[in-house]
């Protein structure tokens, strides 16, 4: 360790100095001894350290949806290049620099923070060894020594000695109660981090092996810490504590405001979206009309969730429009949506269509029989037809109706021979 807390002790100078300006501030309202002074400034530190990353942040986020969106496609390159691993890598790159994805950028925000962790374990085990470093000077340092978070120095760690924590005016017990509950508590953030990612902000119609491995992290990192927690010392678990609390209200505000396309969160956020415009007549915010305009954009290439969002506004007598607000439209009834793509009838079969013609054309002669019925008969040949010619009659208008011609028929006229 004392070899990479070298490879950092460029940054061990700013560290100490950022912490030592919080301690003046903290150590006016607190005391300077207190054990309060000194952890508020650790925690400002991880604060400040937050803020410069969130443009690191966000891009992070990016580079996580284009990897979700690009699965399908890497796992058929896998596929078709499986046994040439060169053109797979080739193809792989050519696809990232198409999408404009970088699949490192999922990993800025921890990379850059490790060069501050580093350098705040190396100040923090200077102080537990009674040594001056950077700017913590000796006053400073007398200080730091006798600073207690609840009863735990700052630089206790739980695998120390029990002559060691003597020397730091701390007790055993104190100091491994206090550290199980920080790593308890650092690894439980960071599964519900995790969690909060999987459940809420996925989309569920993409089922590709990235989601496996997500969840796999999801238990795996929460161990790795636990494992990793107990050498650090009290100070440096604020540090990550501090972190992963920040990280999981930032994550939690991203999911609410800017989920990913067909995720839960989506549909939780869509929803609230149309009741703000059902009470407002509007849409609200900045936000909120970027992402309606970037749904109308999509057109036919919405989602599910998405054309749930429209069919809603439409029920209620909206309309979105390209900028991102809303009009006021056609009402479409519940139901009517559906109902308006089943309005085209289905093709009917010959004989059926046979059979509609055949009634059609008895309905427009019916009336006209009527009138002239005893002129027919007076006007009838009184040549006695063979009985045979009333089934035939009979079949043959059943004949009409299945489309198929049994039986015996009549003779042609002359004139059609």
């Amino acid at each position: 360790m004392d070899t990479i807390a070298s490879l950092f002790s460029f940054i061990t100078t700013p560290v100490s100095w950022v912490i030592v300006q919080f301690h003046k501030v903290y150590g006016a309202l607190f005391g300077d001894d207190s054990g309060w002074a000194w952890g508020l400034s650790i925690v400002s530190l991880v604060v400040l350290i937050r803020i410069c990353l969130i443009p690191l942040f966000v891009k992070q986020i990016k580079s996580t949806r284009n990897m979700q969106v690009l699965q399908p496609k890497m796992k058929a390159i896998q596929e078709r290049y499986k046994n040439d691993k060169q053109r797979q890598s080739e193809e792989m790159m050519k696809l990232y620099k198409e999408t404009g994805t970088n699949p490192l950028s999922s990993c800025l925000p921890i990379l850059a923070q490790s060069p501050f962790f580093f350098a705040l374990y190396h100040v923090l085990s200077s102080i537990a060894s009674g040594k001056k470093i950077g700017a913590i000077n000796q006053d400073l340092l007398d200080s730091a020594r006798q600073a207690h978070i609840f009863g735990a120095p700052l630089a206790a760690k739980f695998t120390d000695s029990v002559d060691k924590l003597a020397s730091l005016d701390a007790t055993l017990l104190d100091v491994r109660v206090v550290t199980a509950v920080m790593i308890v508590l650092m690894s439980a953030s960071q599964f519900f981090t995790q969690r909060q990612l999987m459940t809420k902000n996925v989309d569920l119609t993409v089922k590709t092996p990235y989601m496996q491995q997500q969840k796999m992290l999801m238990y795996i990192f929460p161990v790795i810490f636990a494992v990793m927690g107990v050498n650090f010392p009290v100070g440096v678990l604020v540090y990550w504590l501090t972190t992963n609390v920040w990280t999981m209200g930032q994550q939690m505000y991203v999911i609410n405001q800017n989920p990913t396309p067909g995720s839960k969160a989506q549909d939780a956020y869509l929803q609230r979206v149309l009741k703000t415009v059902d009470s407002r007549g509007q849409v609200r915010g900045r936000t909120q009309r970027r992402t309606v305009k970037a749904i109308v954009a999509k057109g036919p290439d919405r989602n599910d969730i998405e054309r749930k969002f429209i069919t809603g506004l439409s029920k209620k007598g909206l309309v979105a429009q390209e900028d991102g607000t809303v009009k006021k439209g056609e009402v479409v009834p519940e139901g009517e949506g559906a109902a308006a793509k089943r309005q085209q009838p289905k093709r009917q079969t010959k004989a059926k269509r046979q059979t509609a013609a055949t009634a059609g054309a008895a309905a427009k002669d019916e009336p006209a029989a009527g009138s002239k019925t005893s002129l027919q008969k007076q006007d009838a040949p009184q040549d006695d037809k063979p009985t045979s010619a009333g089934k035939s009659a009979s079949g043959s208008s059943r004949q009409a109706k299945s489309g198929q011609r049994k039986g015996p028929q009549r003779p042609k006229h002359p004139s059609k021979k």
